[in-house]
């Protein structure tokens, strides 16, 4: 049975969060496609998992508990992941959360209407596959398998 150790593991997700958060950022800057808002909010458990990784790393505690951690922003992300793939096929309706814009309750007439000229990047279009697979179902299948990853060395008994 193939058994990866808990900080190979971690090692792993910390490597594979790097490059996904590194293409995202390309696909951004680099190609010019903006993220609409749910593709944001899906880079948080990748920077939470980076972020508390290097902090057992450098401290070497607590691993359970950042663990837990850990697999909870992946679930997360699971379903923020799996709701935007909902909006992109059309089977749920665009929500508040596609449209939020830096907009002020107090701004002025003027500032409203110059956010209004602003594009708005939609949740449900999809101007990038790969493998025929839109981005955010790419995510979706990802933050399954670290999520299971997470279960699996959570629940197995391993001497150190």
């Amino acid at each position: 049975m193939f058994i990866i150790k808990k900080k190979l593991a971690l090692n792993f997700i910390l490597i594979l969060s790097v490059a996904i958060l590194s293409i995202a950022y390309f696909i951004q800057y680099v190609l010019g496609y903006e993220p609409c808002n749910l593709c944001l909010i899906e880079r948080i458990p990748y920077w939470a998992s980076i972020i508390l990784i290097i902090f057992f790393l450098i401290f070497k505690n607590y691993e359970k508990t950042i663990s837990i951690i850990i697999l909870l922003f992946f679930i997360f992300g699971f379903f923020v992941s799996f709701y935007h793939v909902g909006i992109e096929q059309g089977f749920i309706s665009e929500s508040l959360v596609c449209d939020l814009k830096k907009n002020d309750i107090n701004a002025t007439a003027q500032q409203l209407l110059s956010n209004l000229e602003k594009k708005t990047i939609s949740c449900k279009n999809v101007e990038i596959k790969i493998f025929g697979l839109s981005l955010a179902t790419i995510n979706t299948l990802i933050s399954l398998i670290l999520s299971a990853i997470m279960i699996k060395n959570m629940f197995k008994n391993e001497t150190h």
